[in-house]
């Protein structure tokens, strides 16, 4: 990180309180701005997931989403890849109402 002199970390794990909180603070700590994907970690639990959102967040980490980080990064949707996102967006929302449907079925 610091070979690259940028500030800004993106960090997800398996577990957010470990993987993901660990490495947060140790970020924070060392002057970067640090956004965790909320929706793309989890812990062991509900509370220990949410115990750690808040903690990081307590600490000036930024929680963002997959699909808020994705369009951040894109930004431009007319940008030459646009095409490839928008099909990982597609299949990723298809799995997700098919998804839903079956637990409300």
């Amino acid at each position: 990180m610091e070979r690259t002199r940028r500030k800004k970390l993106v960090i997800a794990g398996l577990w957010t309180e470990v993987c993901v909180a660990f490495p947060t603070l140790d970020a924070l700590r060392d002057g970067y701005e640090v956004y965790f994907v909320a929706d793309a970690i989890g812990g062991v639990s509900r509370a220990a997931h949410e115990s750690a959102v808040q903690r990081m967040i307590q600490a000036g980490a930024t929680p963002i989403t997959v699909l808020g980080l994705a369009c951040e990064l894109q930004r431009d949707w007319g940008r030459p890849g646009a095409d490839r996102l928008r099909g990982v967006m597609r299949e990723y929302f298809g799995k997700l109402k098919a998804a839903r449907a079956q637990q409300g079925a």
